[in-house]
């Protein structure tokens, strides 16, 4: 067994989407190598409803999958197919665009006025972009949780884990997504198959993530340009991406450590990306946005 070692560590950054969602986003737009299959990953908490109450109006996607996990607040979601729905805290939506289709997402607070949650977006391989768009929404009860002796608890929404399997299914990058709570000072090892790509975001609490098996620092020890290794523990809103290997090692805090842990198998195929249409080429992004241009979009 091999702990992966971090690769690099990214904090959130704040950007405005929609029609003036205020959120923080780890990764996206750029290159997209290191996360392959996932292509962008958004921060949605928020406790000022000027700051989301304005949501995500009518927008195209194709090409990919988002998955969108609620954990206070909900989102009212429709789309161009007349299919309707909302999202409560802690429920998921994995959204699988295929083709194409016109979706909107709204916002909305709980009574303390929370709007918080996560989006993920997945890459299709290219034998799957053009398949007819589909949605597994789960609501929260649905989705297992299982707890260790040590009272780590982790809910799985996608993919199999400690003898558990997660509601969501039949997706081509095989991805695991799970929901983790470390409790205070404890040492949790994770096991992370080695042929996927993974990430870790943190959202509550804080640690570190470590190398038990090797000598060498690691990224979370940050090692400066003169040598020397300051160890800094990870706390709300840091994304760990990890390197190779089938393990990851954490030591939560004093507050015990809660994060998302992702991971999916490398598609490895070109990427033409505007907006949320991702292709493999760029001559079929075009034709996706001129089709949207003279009404012929929705297949």
């Amino acid at each position: 067994m091999s702990i992966r070692p971090v690769k690099e560590v990214i904090q959130a950054q704040p950007v405005i989407e929609g029609a003036g969602v205020h959120l923080r986003r780890a990764f996206g737009f750029g290159k997209t190598e290191d996360f392959d299959p996932f292509l962008l990953f958004d921060d949605f908490r928020n406790d000022d409803p000027r700051h989301y109450r304005a949501g995500f109006p009518w927008h195209p996607h194709r090409g990919i999958e988002t998955i969108t996990y609620v954990l206070a607040g909900s989102v009212e979601h429709g789309d161009s197919l007349g299919n309707r729905g909302s999202l409560g805290a802690g429920d998921v939506q994995w959204m699988t665009a295929g083709s194409g289709i016109l979706h909107q997402e709204m916002p909305q607070g709980d009574a303390q006025q929370r709007m918080h949650g996560f989006q993920l977006w997945a890459n299709l391989p290219a034998a799957h972009k053009m398949t007819p768009p589909r949605y597994q929404d789960v609501a929260s009860k649905d989705i297992p949780e299982v707890k260790d002796d040590d009272g780590t608890a982790v809910r799985i929404i996608c993919g199999d884990f400690w003898g558990q399997k997660g509601p969501i299914d039949g997706i081509a990058a095989d991805p695991r997504y799970l929901d983790v709570w470390v409790p205070p000072n404890t040492k949790k090892t994770l096991a992370v198959e080695t042929e996927r790509h993974g990430f870790a975001y943190v959202f509550a609490g804080g640690g570190r993530f470590r190398d038990a098996s090797a000598p060498q620092p690691i990224q979370t020890e940050h090692i400066a340009n003169d040598g020397t290794v300051t160890d800094e523990a990870l706390g709300d809103r840091s994304l760990v991406l990890f390197d190779r290997g089938d393990e990851i090692t954490v030591q939560a805090g004093e507050e015990g450590i809660r994060f998302l842990l992702v991971s999916g198998k490398p598609i490895q195929e070109p990427v033409a990306w505007k907006g949320p249409i991702v292709m493999n080429t760029h001559e079929e992004l075009r034709q996706a946005f001129s089709q949207l241009h003279d009404g012929t979009f929705i297949q």
